[in-house]
């Protein structure tokens, strides 16, 4: 049996969940992309996925196109290993 504190603090939001699993998926996802499959506000994307990127589980790269700054997101290969051992704990704590 697993005990609950396994499971990493990191991923308990919502968005945080929708974050990675978003980016398990796809290689670079933009902030456009990002907060329409969510449904947040861009405030809220970005303090999460700042957070993110602050425990290194994520890359945000920012970048000119034409006179607009484009923001977009992957995940690192430290947050794959991260979030992969969430899953796992999660689905061992419900008896997967």
């Amino acid at each position: 049996m697993i005990n609950i504190n396994q499971l990493n603090k990191e991923f308990e939001s919502r968005v945080r969940l929708g974050i990675m699993s978003v980016l398990l998926v796809n290689d670079w996802v933009d902030f456009k992309e990002m907060k329409n499959l969510l449904e947040v506000t861009d405030g809220n994307l970005a303090s999460h996925s700042s957070a993110l990127e602050k425990s290194n589980y994520i890359e945000i790269k920012k970048e000119f196109v034409g006179k607009k700054t484009k923001t977009s997101y992957r995940v690192t290969n430290s947050g794959r290993k991260s979030f992969e051992d969430h899953l796992n704990a999660l689905e061992k704590l419900i008896g997967k």
